[in-house]
């Protein structure tokens, strides 16, 4: 990452809730992975607080 982008990304704010709509029915195995990915880090951050 460049250091411009680098830090444009340190001054994003941190939101563990999004407003994003998310239907299993439509979802593919890629997003059925993300999602995976996310409750992991969730559950990693919150045992870090």
């Amino acid at each position: 990452m460049e250091k411009n982008q680098e830090q444009r990304h340190k001054n994003l704010p941190v939101n563990k809730v999004e407003d994003v709509e998310f239907s299993r029915e439509l979802a593919d195995q890629e997003d059925l992975e993300a999602l995976e990915r996310a409750e992991k880090a969730d559950r990693r951050q919150q045992e870090s607080e």
